[in-house]
């Protein structure tokens, strides 16, 4: 028995004649009733009482039409329920954002995302990017930004940038009238940086391993007190340029490029494939590319763009 069969039955019941149901389904009118002598076969009952005037459904047959139509209006549902979940998708999305980005991404990724996902309920979580990954690929999110992201299997992924991390001093500062200073003087200022194992701080250390230079700062694992120390009491940072984008704003810190070399990391959009919305995640990630790569190209965001169009365009 198949959803075909339940049509024809259907049909035919309602219209009271194998001919005229066989033109308005257009099927042949033999193969109209070989269907429905196959589906009597199957459940062992006479559906239909022929006579010369047509056909009429028996007792069981107008119960078994009852629950037929049913069924194929519950298909239906289903069908069109389907159909606009793929045109509007609705649910709630999990998106994990980086600390350093998520001052800055937050606020514009709901402001599109109730302009073109109105049914999508965003749940952002702000955390170290190492911890995310490990959430994301757990399948307890279902977006996130990661950096330096490395590949497993329960996850999708679509490269969107290349960042350079900025050493951020005090204002005022006589190091800010420095157009760079080398990587290996990072070390002779009081650094604070955020401890191990986040990605900067991996990213630092294994730049210093490969020239040859002993990275020493303190750690903090707080955006906020990172910059309330930069700010107010001599430290020094390096992260990148979104990550402190208020505070320079504002004039309360500087920026010096870092050369020889010029530590970056690399930004992914991700997608768990555990999530429980593949198309609300997918049409999530594609929005969060199209804001993150406006953001780049206004120059509020520095960094160089690499595939945020295909992603886009997927």
């Amino acid at each position: 028995m198949d959803l075909r069969q339940l049509r024809y039955f259907v049909q035919v019941a309602e219209i009271g004649n194998i001919s005229r149901a066989a033109e308005v389904l257009r099927v042949a009118q033999p193969s109209l009733s070989q269907q429905i002598r196959n589906l009597e076969e199957e459940l062992g009952v006479d559906l239909l009482v022929r006579h010369a005037r047509g056909v009429t459904p028996t007792e069981l047959g107008q119960r078994f039409w009852d629950r037929a139509r049913r069924i194929l209006e519950e298909a239906d549902r289903a069908k069109d329920d389907l159909r606009s979940l793929a045109e509007s998708p609705s649910g709630r999305i999990s998106v994990g954002l980086p600390t350093s980005a998520a001052r800055g991404l937050a606020l514009p990724l709901y402001q599109a995302a109730a302009e073109r996902l109105p049914k999508i309920s965003l749940h952002v979580v702000e955390a170290m990017s190492g911890y995310l990954d490990e959430l994301i690929q757990a399948g307890r999110l279902d977006v996130a930004l990661l950096y330096d992201h490395k590949a497993f299997e329960n996850v999708a992924w679509t490269e969107m940038m290349v960042e350079d991390l900025m050493l951020f001093a005090p204002a005022g500062h006589p190091i800010l009238q420095q157009e760079s200073i080398p990587f290996a003087k990072l070390f002779e200022l009081p650094l604070v940086l955020p401890g191990r194992p986040n990605v900067l701080r991996t990213v630092i250390e294994q730049l210093a391993a490969r020239h040859d230079v002993t990275p020493r700062a303190i750690d903090c694992d707080s955006l906020p007190a990172i910059a309330k120390m930069v700010v107010s009491a001599g430290f020094f940072a390096v992260m990148p340029n979104f990550a402190f984008a208020d505070e320079l704003a504002r004039g309360e810190l500087g920026t010096v490029r870092i050369v020889r070399p010029t530590p970056s990391w690399r930004l992914s959009v991700v997608v768990s494939k555990r999530t429980l919305n593949m198309r609300g995640a997918d049409l999530t990630a594609r929005l969060m590319a199209d804001v993150i790569a406006d953001l780049v190209k206004s120059g509020l965001w520095k960094a160089r763009l690499t595939s945020a169009e295909r992603l886009a365009a997927k």
